[in-house]
Parts: structure tokens; sequence; C-alpha cells
């Protein structure tokens, strides 16, 4: 299973207003900088925590379904599935009916099942899975620990430019923070 990236978000769970009243920053000198490390942050945050933050694009390319058709996605949290598509030898896709599609995004890792599933007929990715992951569209969905671990990050990476940083991912304060919404592996 290899989820591919389609669509990113729209918007950061974190503003630029909002990173400079946090650094105590006046100046509009340092935006540009500010704006690439809110991105970077916001990255190393769902890394660590294997959770989307806000809503994205993704395709899921599988090989064969598992038995019985439940689909364990290895994206969190998902939002909805858009689209099932299987492709037959000649590569032309067939569009699973959405009433076949049950989405369980409760569950962690969230899983999918689809009730009739045909087989595809391509030996290798021949299956299709489109979804939108994250905790929704506004940074107002996201949690505010996690929108905190940002903050921390962005400041620690914004304080100590040019410095050479040892093998932690985040500042213990900011792991402190994400450690409880890490997802395990599958």
């Amino acid at each position: 299973m290899i989820p591919i990236f389609v669509d990113g978000p729209a918007v950061e769970p974190i503003t630029l207003p909002e990173m400079k009243a946090y650094l105590r920053l006046d100046d509009d000198g340092q935006d540009d900088l500010l704006t690439g490390l809110i991105r970077a942050a916001r990255l190393m945050v769902e890394a660590a925590s294997r959770r989307l933050l806000i809503e994205q694009g993704w395709r899921v390319v599988m090989d064969r379904w598992p038995k019985g058709g439940r689909v364990l996605l290895p994206l969190s949290p998902v939002l909805a599935v858009d689209r099932v598509r299987v492709l037959d030898a000649a590569g032309a896709a067939t569009d699973i009916a959405p009433d076949s599609i049950e989405l369980d995004g409760a569950s962690d890792p969230p899983c999918m099942t689809v009730l009739e599933a045909p087989e595809p007929g391509k030996a290798r990715n021949g299956i299709e899975i489109e979804l939108r992951a994250g905790y929704g569209a506004t940074p107002e969905t996201v949690p505010d620990c996690l929108k905190l671990a940002i903050k921390i990050l962005v400041a620690h990476w914004f304080e100590n430019r040019g410095d050479v940083a040892g093998a932690q991912v985040l500042p213990p304060d900011a792991m402190a923070l994400v450690t409880p919404f890490q997802r395990a592996r599958l």
C-alpha cells in the first residue's frame, strides 16, 4: 500500500500574525522566513505524530484487496474517501459505488470496507483510493497541543538559526505535546 501526496493544505495551522505575536515580533522583515518555518514545523509535527493536521488530498494505491475487503488506511485522521477505482488489465478504471464503501474514520488506524470489491486486472497498483485526511480545513480544527508544538518548534529554529542541531527531531517540550497524538506504525 503506497500513499501518494496529491494536494496540500490550503492554510497552515498557525497564521503568520499568530506566530509573530508568539515571538513578539513587530516588523515584517522576517515574514518569509517565518512562513517557511511554519510550514517546515507543520511537516515535522506531522511526521512525529504520524497524523496530518490540515486537510490534504492523498491517493493510496494497492495491488489486491485484503480478505473481507477491509483496508487499514495508512493516513490519519481520514475525513472522507472521495473515490475508489479498480483498474482492469488494460488500465481502464471502474469506480466503486459510494454506497459500497464504509469508512470508519474513528478507528486508529482508520479503515475502509468495500462491500462489493471487484478484483483488479493489473498485477501492480490496480486499486486507487482517493481520500482527504487531516483534522479539518481550518486551523481551528487542529488540536491546540499540536499547534503549540509548531509554535515552540518555529521559535526554537528562529532563535537558533545557524546553530548545528543535535540528533533530536523535536525539542523536548514540543515532543511532550506531540507524544499523546503519536500513531503507531502499521
